[in-house]
């Protein structure tokens, strides 16, 4: 121990793993710690686990990691809803395309839509009953503990004053602008997208029991059902306009709604005010490595990426499962290097890159205000509402049982339209492979 430890030896805390961050990937990969006796503390800035409107989609792979920890299953009924159908449209109404999660292989064959943070509460939940886990809320991650060049804990600002956490290993799981990240000095490309999504949550008098999206010119709208008659909608929009599109009044929102969607004028209708709605940013971040000698950063810390993908927090939390799986050996041998964590990167890296490409593809193609690339993404949607192959790849993919990308060269120019497919009608029966 060096001379700067030494004398407040008796107020430094220890553990095997310090996480910064209870959000998606760092509560999963405590409770994945704690389920092997690993000693684990965790910190979050918040006050306590989120609140406020956003809702979730539970995708196949997502529902494969909370059913290793034993979470699925305690999910409460009255909070989440099964959806096997997302209908992609043209704005203004016409059907495009067709995806069925009922082609995936059992038991994760649909989505599960959830209400508002219900996935994150019952993973918290399950954590807080781990004896080999400390959850400390209001506690501020301020600074890296080193010895030569290697990470071995931290520091904290809390309730109860300053602190420090000697760790073996630390887990940066703090978001996109990763505290520890900087603290690691591992340089970062931080984009941030220039549209956001408002997000409502409106109550149907009628049952909706499938998804919708619908794309045109530069305009995106998305309605999925949730519990009850609730229905989840999401709304492309240009960073920074929020306000300026409250002042233009809800009746505005709900005529240009309306334009794109007009089988759902009813619903719409039922915006009411604007504490339904929220708004989310986006953003991407590539970094050069994910890990140091003691530390590793998870989820958006190492790797945000665009929602058009729908697994920004799935990957967070595959994440967590693949860290969980590598570091009880890491403890066991005491090599806690760059060289010995660089195994999790490995594994994990190719598919956040192709997911993180592919996202930034789709918003490329489905945000296009030109008429010619317009057209062409229309031409691939309705290939795939005929083309099994094509469509189950999309949709393995989606769901995070691909590790390569849907398409390959040839697969893109008959998506387009200019080959025919003598394959069109087989389905692969190995969504992991390419």
């Amino acid at each position: 121990m060096g001379p700067a430890l030494s004398g407040m030896a008796d107020l430094i805390e220890q553990t095997d793993v310090v996480v910064v961050g209870a959000g998606g990937g760092g509560a999963v990969l405590a409770l994945a710690l704690a389920k092997q006796g690993i000693s684990t503390v965790v910190l979050d800035q918040a006050a306590g686990p989120p609140g406020g409107l956003r809702g979730e989609i539970l995708q196949p792979n997502g529902q494969r990691v909370l059913d290793r920890l034993g979470v699925l299953l305690s999910l409460p009924a009255d909070a989440t809803r099964s959806v096997r159908l997302f209908h992609f449209c043209r704005a203004g109404g016409m059907r495009l395309c067709s995806i069925d999660y009922g082609d995936l292989p059992a038991p994760y064959n649909r989505a599960i839509v959830t209400l508002p943070n219900v996935v994150h509460h019952a993973i918290v939940a399950a954590v807080q009953q781990q004896k080999s886990v400390t959850l400390r809320y209001g506690t501020s991650f301020t600074g890296l503990l080193r010895e030569a060049d290697r990470v071995v804990g931290l520091s904290t600002q809390g309730p109860e004053g300053t602190n420090q956490i000697r760790a073996k290993i630390v887990v940066g799981a703090d978001g996109a602008f990763s505290k520890v990240r900087e603290a690691l000095k591992i340089p970062a490309d931080v984009y941030l997208y220039p549209d956001g999504y408002l997000i409502a949550i409106l109550e149907s008098e009628e049952p909706v029991s499938e998804s919708f999206y619908y794309i045109g010119h530069r305009r995106i709208l998305g309605l999925f059902p949730a519990t009850g008659n609730k229905v989840y909608l999401f709304y492309m929009i240009p960073k920074g306009s929020m306000e300026a599109m409250k002042q233009r009044g809800i009746p505005a929102l709900q005529q240009t709604w309306s334009q794109i969607a007009p089988q759902f004028v009813g619903l719409f209708r039922r915006l009411s005010d604007w504490s339904q709605t929220a708004y989310m940013p986006t953003g991407r971040v590539r970094t050069p490595t994910w890990v140091a000698d003691g530390a590793v950063l998870i989820g958006d810390a190492a790797h945000a990426m665009n929602p058009h993908a729908s697994q920004g927090r799935m990957q967070a939390m595959v994440d967590a499962m693949a860290l969980s799986d590598l570091l009880p050996g890491c403890l066991a041998d005491r090599d806690y290097s760059a060289a010995r964590l660089k195994e999790f990167e490995r594994v994990r890296r190719p598919q956040v890159t192709m997911l993180q490409r592919l996202a930034d593809q789709q918003v490329f193609y489905w945000n296009t205000g030109n008429p010619v690339v317009a057209f062409l993404r229309d031409r691939v949607f309705q290939t795939l509402d005929r083309n099994a192959r094509l469509r189950y790849q999309v949709l393995s993919t989606t769901a995070g049982l691909r590790t390569m990308p849907p398409f390959n060269l040839i697969d893109r120019v008959i998506a387009a339209g200019f080959l025919p497919d003598v394959r069109a009608h087989e389905r692969s029966p190995h969504p992991m492979s390419s």
